[in-house]
């Protein structure tokens, strides 16, 4: 028995079809390739205890630098500064990771297909 396509199908049709969807996704990763390794090189900065620590990250989520204010330096209390070092350096990397999703996704349309990127 011979297989037959819906009326209005062919299977040229098709293949251009399939051609064009390849060329759209091969387009959407080189997009986001490219937006990736300008976020990767991007840098954000987020303070803790009224600007007492400043992280500095890239977006690839490696911290460039970490200031810390004189004032916050008390050998008696070492977990207080653990902790606004601890929240400045999180609240950069949340930043990145937050610009970063919302990139791709305004890129992709949200479109979410595994393995693509």
């Amino acid at each position: 028995m011979k297989a037959r396509l819906p009326k209005g199908y062919s299977s040229k049709g098709n293949s251009t079809n399939i051609q064009q969807l390849a060329r759209q996704a091969q387009k959407m990763q080189e997009e986001m390739d490219e937006a990736s390794k300008d976020l990767d090189e991007k840098e954000y900065s987020a303070q803790a205890g009224g600007g007492a620590v400043t992280a500095v990250v890239k977006g690839s989520l490696e911290v460039k630098s970490l200031e810390i204010s004189k004032e916050v330096v008390d050998p008696e209390d070492i977990d207080m500064l653990s902790d606004l070092v601890i929240a400045a350096v999180n609240e950069a990397i949340r930043t990145a990771r937050e610009e970063k999703a919302e990139v791709m996704d305004k890129i992709s349309g949200g479109l979410n297909v595994p393995g693509l990127f």
